[in-house]
């Protein structure tokens, strides 16, 4: 799977081997973590991409509604459930205080961007460089520092990871939905609907911007492995 690959809900639950019911899921399979993310207006957190799609700051999730929580919104988000069993919150900010004090390497996590209702693209592999909490509307909340890897083949081998680096940056989700509604979520080349790609139509590597419409198009798999770096 290469960044910028366009995949439906199904099959990214296919490609990771389970049914991701949750955005924040630690050492899924005990090799890498994977994060759900969204941009969109309307997003229940508020997560965005800085430094041209380098980094990421995700924002942590909240207390699951049950007896006593009538507004998740309103209470702080939580390191801990009640029995002191660490949430997905705590799992990602103990391994981000671990790295800060010498303790491990980075946590590689795998992201993936959900773009409209069961369509999502696949972000890459990203370390996890920094958690902290802050008060946002009278609650603590949490918040993520993930930075590109920039070498994709340092994953460790493990299942699901790409095998080279792209010369690219993430795509901002607001260029990504322009582009599929101009192209009408079909290649650009032969209409097909299936295994599409955001791709550069000047590489990222020649200089090319990921941050207009105008630079990207909607490639099929064939047509993108067949352009390659080239510029037509």
């Amino acid at each position: 799977m290469k960044r910028g690959d366009v995949i439906s809900y199904l099959d990214m639950c296919r490609e990771e081997g389970v049914n991701l019911q949750r955005g924040m899921n630690y050492r899924l399979r005990n090799s890498y973590s994977i994060i759900l993310m969204s941009l969109r207006k309307g997003a229940p957190y508020a997560d965005r991409v800085e430094e041209d799609g380098q980094v990421l700051i995700y924002e942590g999730h909240d207390e699951p509604r049950r007896s006593g929580i009538n507004d998740p919104k309103s209470a702080d988000q939580p390191m801990q459930y009640p029995g002191g069993r660490p949430t997905q919150n705590g799992l990602f900010f103990e391994a981000a205080s671990q790295l800060k004090m010498g303790q491990r390497t980075a946590e590689q996590v795998k992201v993936y961007e959900k773009i409209q209702n069961g369509i999502w693209t696949y972000n890459g592999f990203f370390d996890l460089i920094d958690a902290w909490q802050e008060k946002v509307n009278g609650r603590q909340v949490f918040k993520f520092k993930l930075r590109l890897l920039e070498d994709q083949s340092e994953t460790g081998g493990t299942a699901g990871a790409p095998q080279s680096f792209e010369h690219d940056r993430v795509v901002p989700t607001n260029v990504k939905l322009t582009v599929w509604k101009r192209d009408k979520g079909r290649c650009v080349k032969c209409s097909s609907q299936d295994n599409l790609h955001f791709d550069h139509v000047i590489p990222f590597s020649l200089g090319g911007a990921s941050i207009v419409a105008e630079n990207i198009q909607l490639l099929c798999a064939r047509h993108n492995l067949q352009k390659h770096d080239r510029i037509e």
